[in-house]
């Protein structure tokens, strides 16, 4: 019953957490705040456990659930849509709501995870409990400041391409490391641009700590940080002169390096009190993130924007 749960409403979580940031500025994993995951609040999830309601959870001595009789024991997945409000673009100060989509699941060996803009397949056999490894392709699409660009100011510096990213991604996760149903799992996403748009290289690295409050919620946080190179640098954050002739922004050179930190927070029901048993499910996400670097010193940020960037987002989703 333990691995049932803990297992069964991460997956759920997990999905819903990358839907929620799938907008294309949220942090979390997403644009530039990418992962906005609480780093301090683990601590307090941790000791939530004391509020968890002992009949919700199942009871130590209670037979165990054959994993077959779960809607993850195989072949699953998960859709859903919900909407989110985040930055026009990395680094500006007014927001926008945009749709967030949902594709999350297992077929056969591979498995889907979302990211923002994109996918990432995982071939890497897993155990049911214990230390678990992930690796596989991932691609995402980045418009960054190539659609809904609301200042008029930066507007006038031009709209950038969309950026096709290719690359790997990792990960480990641990099971039961604070009680027996939370897990923490570490991630690596690098990725190139291969559309001829930034042309450069982003690193985003992630710590996620997931529990089950209940039979039927679960609650989610992390940290993150994202990576650049100096041709993403230049590409989103660099004030070109005829970019400050048209903008009467001054010039900027940007270069690359530690571009954002982030944290955030996803609440997860189960709206028939069940995860393991798939169905409808709500989510909630908030989330923050801050720029660095060349990032928030850029003329797009520093004078147009601001380095602190905000992002939360609703949704429902089905598993089946």
């Amino acid at each position: 019953m333990t691995v049932t749960i803990q297992r069964a409403a991460r997956k759920w979580a997990n999905g819903a957490a990358i839907a929620a940031i799938a907008l294309g500025t949220a942090p979390a994993f997403a644009e530039d705040g990418e992962s906005a995951d609480t780093d301090s609040t683990v601590d307090t999830i941790a000791q939530s456990q004391a509020d968890i309601d002992p009949q919700a959870l199942p009871a130590e001595g209670s037979p165990p659930i054959d994993l077959d009789d779960t809607v993850f024991d195989e072949n699953w997945v998960t859709v859903g849509v919900g909407v989110g409000l985040g930055a026009s673009y990395s680094g500006s100060d007014d927001y926008v709501v945009n749709p967030l989509p949902l594709v999350r699941g297992r077929l056969g060996p591979v498995r889907l995870a979302p990211r923002p803009g994109g996918l990432a397949l995982d071939f890497l056999p897993k155990s049911r409990d214990g230390v678990n490894f992930e690796l596989g392709p991932v691609v995402r699409l980045r418009n960054d400041r190539a659609t809904q660009i609301e200042d008029e100011v930066v507007k006038l510096a031009g709209e950038l391409d969309t950026a096709v990213e290719l690359g790997v991604a990792s990960g480990i996760s641990v099971a039961g490391v604070l009680n027996p149903y939370d897990s923490l799992s570490f991630g690596v996403d690098a990725r190139w641009d291969v559309a001829g748009a930034h042309e450069g290289m982003v690193i985003e690295s992630g710590v996620n700590y997931f529990t089950p409050v209940s039979r039927g919620a679960a609650v989610m946080l992390g940290i993150s940080a994202q990576v650049i190179d100096d041709d993403y640098a230049d590409y989103y954050y660099t004030v070109s002169p005829a970019q400050s002739a048209a903008t009467g922004l001054p010039e900027f050179a940007a270069e690359g390096g530690l571009n954002s930190i982030g944290a955030n927070l996803l609440v997860a029901i189960d709206l028939d009190g069940d995860i393991a048993n798939g169905g409808f499910g709500i989510f909630a996400i908030g989330g923050y993130s801050r720029l660095m670097g060349d990032g928030k010193d850029t003329p797009y940020t520093s004078i147009r924007g601001s380095a602190d960037q905000y992002f939360g987002g609703v949704g429902v989703g089905y598993t089946f």
